[in-house]
């Protein structure tokens, strides 16, 4: 025995000894190999190649020249300029070009095209300038006439890492809200292509619009390269979505603020507006520049109304204990303060004017799916309701037939399947029309009643006392063999005799006649195994009442 014990050690002591080699050897190899000269592919990757192009600084054409304002200038500090890098970037140019220029430094870009700009600037256009110091030259930024009047554009003057990092903050907050507007439209066409809801497409389209709405006023759809035919006709892009983003907006709020409800008759006149919008939408690409630029102006005034009347309606769908009208309030006060707030010429809003507008949208969109999801679980729980109203025997509160027989289906498959035992006892109250006759229909209740609830201690489950009609109930016992189910029933058959006695009734005898019937092997469905058990039960009846007869001890009736 020592001698194998030793022999057992010593192997376990070489096993050690080879683990701590290897870890020894991998733990130096980085080491060893230090020596090696890089290689591309093993030890590092690059990518891309050379490229003759120029960097994508253009001058403004004159065509651009032509359509610009006179430049503003941006006066050097006291004493001139330090030398140090400026940065200046231009931000909220919704339609046009800007140029920035400083002594022999020119650039001009389109917010609809990215490769326009220095590719420093992703949000705006910008040029980094480093003045000779002491010169006292300015800075001078020009940008053609703006399609609203108090959409003008923000000149920021600061060093080049702060001003780009602000530039690279609001392309983030652009970005993310497009992305969260995708990620909604997304997950609304799952949830149509689950439930065939005609409202989960609506949402998608209404999110689909958006997103394009989102991405010409942030100047996304030219970034990196142009995916939409924004190219110079950024005004009337601008004009015709907004036409078709307010038209669907309106209605959605229409919905979730209770307009239905509140304004009765409403629906024509919404269908209208929307039908109107649409056309100013249509009509867009053919309107002159001052019609134009007044109907935009007008869409943004009208959408204010829409706000202030959605808000409104929902303050009166509250007070009448609608409370779904919440969600609607909940997401058109961000879009009414942004509303007004831009009558009111806000400074932090004309400076941050799209990303203010792009999150206002999307805390709309949000609550929008919110809203629709929270009505879908209602709809799936009134279902739900009205399905087990329908499966339910309204007095007792057990399953009824139609209930009862497609869990008795579902516990013959499962016994089928797994080769285990099934039973069944089918039970019927003994002479209940006298207990009628002589207690009323009241009283009759009453028995139906305690009979269920006897019946409900000796099952697993609820769903396994069925009450098949009349005073006719069935007891499934899935799982037990008829040889265990029978001093059961018997247990039943007795304690609902004496639970009825409460009922203080005088002269009142509940007594009850059970058959007791066992799946076979040859029980394809739940026919057979019905019939045996109603066999019994009569079989009982026949034999004087008030007690539990075995299928197996009576010859089948065809």
């Amino acid at each position: 025995m020592a001698v194998g014990g030793g022999a057992g050690t010593g192997r376990v002591g070489c096993r050690w000894a080879v683990l701590l080699l290897l870890s020894t050897f991998f733990a130096l190899w980085p080491l060893l190999g230090a020596a090696q000269p890089l290689q591309v592919g093993r030890d590092f990757l690059i990518a891309g190649a050379a490229t003759a192009e120029q960097a994508p600084l253009r001058a403004c054409s004159a065509e651009a020249l032509a359509r610009m304002r006179p430049a503003i200038e941006i006066a050097a500090p006291e004493g001139g300029w330090s030398g140090a890098p400026q940065g200046v970037g231009v931000f909220n140019v919704f339609a046009g070009e800007v140029m920035i220029f400083h002594g022999d430094r020119q650039v001009c870009g389109d917010m609809q095209d990215a490769r326009t700009r220095d590719s420093r600037f992703r949000a705006g256009v910008g040029l980094v300038v480093v003045p000779k110091q002491g010169t006292v030259e300015p800075i001078r930024v020009a940008w053609e006439s703006p399609l609203k009047p108090r959409w003008i554009p923000t000149v920021h003057l600061a060093a080049p890492s702060p001003l780009q990092q602000q530039d690279t903050l609001r392309l983030v907050v652009r970005t993310a809200c497009v992305a969260i507007a995708l990620a909604l439209a997304l997950s609304a066409l799952m949830g149509f292509a689950t439930t065939r809801g005609r409202d989960f497409l609506i949402y998608t389209l209404v999110c689909g619009l958006l997103v394009v709405w989102q991405a010409v006023l942030s100047g996304l759809s030219g970034y990196p390269e142009p995916w939409l035919p924004v190219d110079g006709h950024a005004p009337v892009w601008m004009v015709s979505v907004s036409a078709l983003s307010y038209a669907v907006m309106g209605w959605v709020l229409w919905r979730m603020c209770g307009g239905r409800r509140v304004l009765r008759g409403s629906r024509p006149w919404m269908r209208g507006l929307m039908v109107v919008l649409a056309l100013v939408a249509l009509a867009a690409p053919f309107m002159p520049w001052p019609l134009l630029a007044w109907m935009a102006v007008a869409l943004d005034d009208f959408f204010t109304l829409i706000c202030m009347t959605s808000v409104g309606i929902a303050i009166v769908a509250l007070r009448r204990r609608n409370f779904q009208a919440l969600d609607g309030l909940v997401a058109v006060i961000p879009l009414l303060v942004m509303a007004l707030a831009d009558l009111m010429d806000n400074r932090l809003l004309v400076e941050f004017r799209v990303e203010a507008i792009q999150v206002s949208v999307t805390w709309f969109l949000m609550m929008a799916a919110y809203s629709l999801n929270r009505s879908l679980s209602q709809l799936r729980q009134q279902r739900d309701e009205m399905r087990e109203l329908a499966d339910t025997d309204t007095l007792t509160g057990l399953p009824n037939r139609r209930a009862g027989l497609r869990q008795l289906d579902h516990y013959l498959r499962e016994a089928k399947a797994g080769g285990l035992p099934l039973s069944i006892g089918f039970l019927d109250i003994d002479l209940f029309k006298q207990i009628n006759d002589n207690y009323g229909h009241d009283g009759g209740d009453q028995v139906l009643i305690s009979v269920a609830n006897t019946l409900l201690t000796g099952v697993r489950s609820r769903s396994d006392v069925i009450r098949m009609g009349g005073e006719e109930f069935l007891i499934l016992l899935p799982g037990i063999g008829a040889d265990a189910a029978r001093p059961r029933l018997e247990q039943l058959r007795e304690k609902l005799t004496v639970q009825a006695r409460g009922l203080k009734h005088e002269g009142l005898v509940v007594t009850a006649s059970i058959g007791l019937a066992e799946l076979q092997y040859r029980d394809n469905d739940v026919a057979g195994l019905l019939r045996r058990a109603d066999n019994a039960m009569y079989q009982a009846k026949r034999s004087g009442r008030d007690q539990v007869v075995d299928a197996r001890d009576i010859r089948e009736v065809p």
